[in-house]
């Protein structure tokens, strides 16, 4: 028996309005479970959406560039028992006979942090990379350079290839194929970016300015024995999301230290008792608690500047990113409304987004929405560092091994654990005088635990 049914865009987590960069079937296709249908792209993440039955496609309702948002119609599957006998035909959500029965949502797959712009100096783009917010189209369409290409024209290549491409920023359309009738390959795309990159970058604004010459190709094996190592698909995703950070924001690093002789003594006190609920009352806690207090009276550094870069946004949530090294790399889990809980809920909410993040089993909303980052290096060494800022954030937190240090009361030197605190700022929202006062106050509640308590 055949029926049709709806496909939708499934659970998004709080993209709304996300562009459609790939539509991978046509009216007539047929397609296995799990067979992508179109890919999806925001600006912080991509997402390809899965065929939920077997089938044959007799509609597609959307193009490339259309904007969806959870619960649009993908296209119209003709399903047959035959091939679904392994898919559960019946419960909530699941149609049983004709499209006007209840539609079936595809089951989501995770979302991967989207590539960054790889940009050269302010105002300046590599060409053949895509920019930061932009659909590969726009890269190619806006603006001087390369003439304005067929957004209708799809280069020969499989999702996989797609997505590696979209990964590292790369337009297929400048990329020449070695496969089979031209098809490409990851090689191609590969060989491609390391010819974009090494390329200077252009000036688009200014007749005359500075531009970064090209990196040297080096033969390193003339000097000794070499192993190549790829970078991991996290490594190389945060390379261009660090680099555009750090090229496009006026970093200024505030250097403090914070006497947590007593907050220590605190948190030892009752870490048998949250070992006890499965987890550990670490350092990071207390950190986030202060955070909190802290944003509470500098609200400019809970803030984010809009798109035109002439408006603060400023915010009454408090959410806390958390640096995790992962085997893969570094990632920002989120902890959500950080004011409205205890220190031992935050532990025990740390201690299980640390392990998702570790086991990749994070969700869209878990990198989603933070106001602050903290990166800890406490527990590997160094006496300060500066964090790079984690964009649309306007600081960042570094926190470095606490050690003791002998310490003047007034009276005598006494010894003292001391935590230096390294705080990152945009200095076009921040200046010099607010970041010391914020930092010193962040110190002034990790000396006196009351503080946190109040």
């Amino acid at each position: 028996m055949k029926t049709t049914i709806e496909i939708r865009i499934p659970d998004i987590g709080d993209f709304t309005d996300v562009a459609v960069i790939e539509v991978l079937v046509s009216a007539g296709d047929r397609v296995k479970i799990e067979d992508s249908l179109l890919t999806l792209e925001s600006d912080k993440a991509t997402m390809e959406v899965p065929a939920p039955r077997a089938g044959v496609i007799r509609e597609v309702r959307l193009k490339v560039n259309d904007k969806v948002s959870a619960g649009d119609v993908v296209a119209i599957l003709e399903v047959s028992d035959e091939e679904n006998r392994a898919v559960p035909v019946s419960g909530p959500g699941v149609p049983t006979s004709t499209p006007g029965s209840a539609p079936l949502t595809a089951p989501g797959r995770s979302l991967a942090t989207a590539g960054a712009a790889v940009s050269g100096p302010a105002g300046t783009a590599t060409p053949g990379l895509t920019q930061a917010g932009a659909s590969p189209e726009d890269a190619f369409t806006k603006g001087p350079g390369p003439a304005a290409m067929d957004v209708s024209s799809v280069p020969y290549a499989s999702p996989s290839v797609r997505k590696f491409a979209r990964e590292l920023g790369a337009d297929l359309r400048q990329v020449k194929g070695s496969g089979t009738s031209g098809r490409i390959r990851k090689d191609d795309v590969t060989a491609f970016i390391k010819s974009v990159m090494t390329q200077p970058p252009i000036d688009r604004g200014a007749t005359t300015g500075f531009a970064f010459p090209p990196v040297p190709k080096v033969d390193f094996s003339r000097f000794g024995t070499i192993t190549g190592q790829p970078l991991s698909r996290i490594q190389k995703l945060s390379a261009a999301h660090l680099h555009r950070n750090w090229m496009g924001i006026p970093h200024v690093t505030q250097h403090d230290e914070a006497d947590i002789t007593d907050m220590e003594d605190f948190r030892k006190s009752y870490a048998a008792d949250a070992e006890k609920r499965g987890f550990k009352l670490t350092l990071l806690v207390f950190l986030i608690k202060a955070s909190v207090a802290a944003l509470k009276k500098y609200p400019q550094f809970n803030a984010s500047l809009d798109a035109g870069g002439e408006n603060l946004i400023l915010k009454s949530y408090y959410n806390v990113g958390i640096a995790v090294d992962t085997p893969e790399g570094l990632v920002v889990p989120v902890l959500r409304e950080c004011d409205r809980k205890s220190i031992m809920e935050l532990a025990q909410e740390l201690a299980e987004l640390s392990a998702r993040a570790r086991d990749k089993k994070l969700k869209p909303q878990d990198i989603q929405g933070g106001c602050f980052s903290i990166s800890s290096l406490g527990g590997i060494g160094g006496t300060a560092f500066t964090p790079i800022i984690n964009a649309p954030e306007v600081a960042v937190m570094g926190v470095s091994r606490s050690r003791i240090q002998a310490v003047w009361n007034g009276s005598e030197f006494r010894p003292r654990l001391m935590l230096p605190l390294s705080v990152s700022y945009d200095h076009r929202v921040i200046d010099g005088a607010n970041a010391a006062r914020f930092t010193r106050f962040l110190g002034s509640q990790l000396e006196d635990i009351r503080r946190l308590t109040l």
